[in-house]
């Protein structure tokens, strides 16, 4: 049994104080001065208590290549982030496009107890855009949602049709909307810095447009999309659009598109390669204004871990990807909050009860009488520099190693078990 003091409890809807007493894994009353004998007391005394954090979207590259993440140093790190519950993409070797997989990764998941692991499995056997896996059985075995992220599904009738089957299985459908014959050779966001840096650029129209094509094949189809790591301005009003006239339409985006700039590519710093790309000021200014007006519903990771060994090469054989669980709540507090871009609320909207949502984990993302006990405490007024040598992942590729950053989570409670830091 755990007490929370004289908390700053954060919801989607607001913030109240209150304490917060916490028995068998469950909320079981938020009120003013209670007292319990048994309890073991947390004082919460200035700090902000945030319902646990929720990735929608994140690689721990297990199975297949758990030199660089696994399911445990994966958990572990989202832990360190303040995530209590995270989804990790299929693209591994073998792909979790099978019931077996999703096996693998939930019974890893549990054997560990730190954050809850849940699975996304395939939309198309293998990633190769072609036959559709078997949701059903996928779902029965603990997957969440599917996505062929990594390997967008290029061919719009197998996405019309993988958007109406999920529809029948009622699983979330992740799209990584890219269309590879515009962006295929491409390293860095097209513009002045890549033809400065002899980088060869990714057009803005090879997310965008895939984006408009999901978007209306969703709307044709009369099923839900979740648009993943959304990182120009013409994705942000396409989707604002969709959304005006009815269509079901999510979407997500990460920390790096409203903290950074093309800017981090001049120096030629590998772990500023990313795709998408970062952009330029517009866009960031432009996904900012989506966070606040709640075009953007989500705000993900994109965790993408990779051995020192891989980016520490020229920028053209790099692998695309940075470490985002361990800095994205601290990010978003300090470029989000911070700069009066949206209110603690709306973080907790972004990065909890949204992701909660979406997913259909309904007992999750809220500090509530009944909830789920996944809790985060943060200081707001503590100061911190990112040291990517102290992160719980295995890999260090941090685009934000070395900066200085405010809001640092000081304890993780996971279904009302206090977690080590």
């Amino acid at each position: 049994m755990i007490l929370l003091k004289s908390a700053t409890v954060v919801n989607n809807d607001g913030m109240q104080q209150s304490d917060v007493l916490i028995e068998d894994g469950i909320i079981k009353l938020l009120a003013q001065n209670i007292d319990h004998p048994d309890a073991d007391v947390i004082d919460c005394e200035g700090k902000l208590v945030f319902p646990g954090f929720i990735d929608m979207h994140c690689h721990l590259r297990d199975p297949g290549q758990t030199h660089k993440e696994d399911i445990q140093s994966g958990s572990l790190a989202a832990i360190s982030g303040g995530f209590t519950t995270v989804c990790c993409m299929p693209n591994t070797t073998p792909p979790l496009d099978n019931p077996a997989m999703i096996s693998y990764v939930r019974e890893k998941s549990r054997l560990f107890n730190n954050a809850d692991v849940f699975p996304i499995g395939c939309i198309t056997c293998g990633q190769k855009g072609v036959e559709l896996c078997e949701y059903g059985k996928m779902k029965a075995a603990g997957a969440i949602a599917v996505s062929d992220d990594g390997v967008p599904v290029g061919n719009g009738a197998v996405m019309l049709n993988a958007l109406k089957y999920a529809k029948t299985f009622g699983l979330p459908l992740l799209s990584h909307s890219e269309d590879k014959s515009i962006s295929a050779g491409g390293m860095v966001n097209d513009g002045d810095n890549a033809t400065a840096c002899g980088l060869r650029g990714i057009p803005r129209s090879a997310e965008s447009a895939a984006i408009a094509r999901d978007v209306l094949l969703a709307e044709e189809a009369g099923a839900a999309i979740h648009i993943c790591h959304v990182s120009t301005a013409e994705s942000v009003d396409i989707i604002r659009a969709a959304k005006a006239r009815g269509v079901q339409v999510t979407c997500e985006t990460c920390p790096h598109y409203f903290a950074a700039t093309d800017d981090e590519i001049l120096s030629y710093n590998t772990n500023a390669k990313i795709n998408p790309p970062l952009r330029e000021q517009t866009d960031v200014e432009a996904i900012m204004e989506g966070l606040k007006d709640g075009t953007i519903d989500v705000i993900a990771t994109d965790h993408a871990p990779h051995h020192f060994d891989e980016k520490n090469v020229e920028f053209d054989y790099a692998p695309f990807g940075t470490v985002g669980l361990e800095t994205a709540f601290s990010l978003a507090y300090t470029y989000l909050v911070l700069t009066d871009t949206i209110k603690p609320s709306d973080l907790c909207r972004l990065m909890s009860y949204m992701p909660a949502r979406i997913l259909g984990l309904n007992d999750r993302g809220r500090i509530e009488r009944g909830a789920r006990a996944d809790i985060v405490i943060i200081d707001p007024d503590a100061q911190f520099v990112v040291d990517a040598e102290q992160f719980k992942s295995k890999s260090k590729n941090s685009l934000f190693d070395g900066w200085k950053l405010s809001g640092k989570i000081t304890q993780v409670i996971v279904k009302g078990e206090i977690k080590k830091l």
